[in-house]
């Protein structure tokens, strides 16, 4: 018996909630998704960060056609040259500083986390790491070892061992932290997931200044905050602090799975060897996702300033003002609308989807707080509209 999309959906596909959103997408376009029935919705999260270049981008498209004329997988990670991953890997070393000059391709954010986690092992020769209280670095075991959250880590124990936790813009926490034994510190400058909290500088300076004084490694999460999310390319060029490890995903891949982690060379090559294949990937640095990347990485460089993400930022914000919004934070096109309760922020996040044809979305400490992370290119136009929609949902909604 042939089912639709949607009952196969429910009867075939794994769950992540016990009650998804449910939008049926029939193609997207641009800003927008489509249902079958042809009705377009506004995307106002890019899939969560990944679309920052819209749905479809012709450019992306058209890379990724070219591609698949040639090849798709030949061999596992790093074992034979392939152009797009190269050409990859080249355009980042060209937009970062000097020290972060090569990186290895994964397929996901939490898997360029995983592999950061073995760097900072191998290359320190020690097991401790600190994290963020309330950080999000991804569902894998080692990602999830970073997360302090109990109720999504409890079901899963044991963790790793050695892991302790800072509370982000805590200065006295980061005087404390032991002077041996910490491979490294992995740090989100955006604590997304916690409703788009922002690190201070001073306490980024102060992470650094530990590091450098320990030879322990300074790890920041930019899975979502890079790719021009905050306004400039990399978000942590805003502190004025250079990490050792970068970590890139979400938006890097156009709309194609993927994720990086990016270190000097002399770090790098030690996993290399001793024992060789140190770290693998089979589907790592796939010629059609690092086709779909390297264009998509080209484009924001290209477009950045032309986005306007710091003013469209303020738009929002200008126009996000009522009784029922305690906050609108953030940086860039990562914004939270921060509401009075759980309970208001899901209903006006379904109003908006069944009244206002605008996709949206909560987050996961914060789940009173609406998600905005829009594409980039997303006009001055819609924006108007999707605050005049937020605004309307919030009115009707108790």
């Amino acid at each position: 018996m042939h089912l639709s999309p949607r009952e196969a959906f429910f009867a075939h596909l794994a769950q992540t909630s016990p009650s998804p959103l449910g939008l049926e997408i029939a193609r997207a376009e641009g800003h927008y998704l489509y249902d079958p029935a042809g009705n377009a919705y506004l995307d106002l999260i890019s899939g969560i960060s990944v679309s920052s270049l819209g749905h479809n981008h012709p450019r992306i498209v058209q890379r990724i056609k070219d591609q698949a004329d040639r090849f798709l997988h030949t061999m596992v990670y790093g074992e034979t040259i392939q152009a797009p991953s190269s050409e990859l890997g080249a355009r980042l070393a060209s937009a970062l500083p000097a020290s972060l000059s090569m990186t290895f391709l994964t397929n996901s954010g939490s898997e360029a986390v995983e592999g950061a986690m073995k760097l900072a092992k191998r290359c320190t020769g020690r097991s401790a790491f600190v994290a963020q209280t309330d950080a999000y670095h991804g569902s894998t075991h080692g990602p999830l070892s970073l997360m302090s959250h109990e109720y999504y880590n409890q079901k899963y124990h044991p963790l790793l061992p050695g892991v302790r936790f800072i509370d982000q813009n805590d200065l006295a926490s980061v005087e404390q932290l032991p002077e041996e034994g910490v491979a490294a510190i992995f740090v989100e400058l955006v604590q997304a997931e916690r409703g788009s909290k922002v690190s201070d500088k001073a306490y980024i300076e102060a992470l650094r200044a530990y590091c450098d004084r320990t030879q322990s490694l300074l790890v920041f999460d930019e899975i979502q905050t890079g790719i021009g999310r905050t306004g400039t390319l990399f978000c942590f060029e805003q502190y004025g602090v250079i990490p050792d490890v970068l970590l890139l995903g979400k938006a890097l891949g156009g709309g194609l799975p993927i994720g990086a982690f990016i270190t000097r060379p002399e770090w790098m090559l030690q996993l290399s060897d001793k024992p060789i294949l140190g770290h693998l990937s089979t589907f790592g640095g796939n010629a059609l996702v690092c086709a779909a990347a390297d264009e998509a990485l080209s484009i924001v460089m290209e477009e950045l300033e032309q986005f306007q993400v710091q003013a469209k930022s303020d738009r929002f914000k200008k126009q996000l003002v009522h009784s029922h919004i305690k906050e609108v934070r953030g940086l860039g096109l990562l914004l939270a609308v921060q509401v009075e309760s759980t309970e208001r922020c899901m209903a006006a996040i379904r109003y908006l989807l069944e009244q206002e044809g605008l996709f949206s979305d909560w987050f996961l400490y914060e789940p009173s707080c609406l998600r905005l992370a829009p594409p980039l290119s997303i006009t001055f136009e819609e924006i108007d509209r999707a605050c005049a929609s937020i605004l309307r949902a919030l009115n009707h909604v108790s």
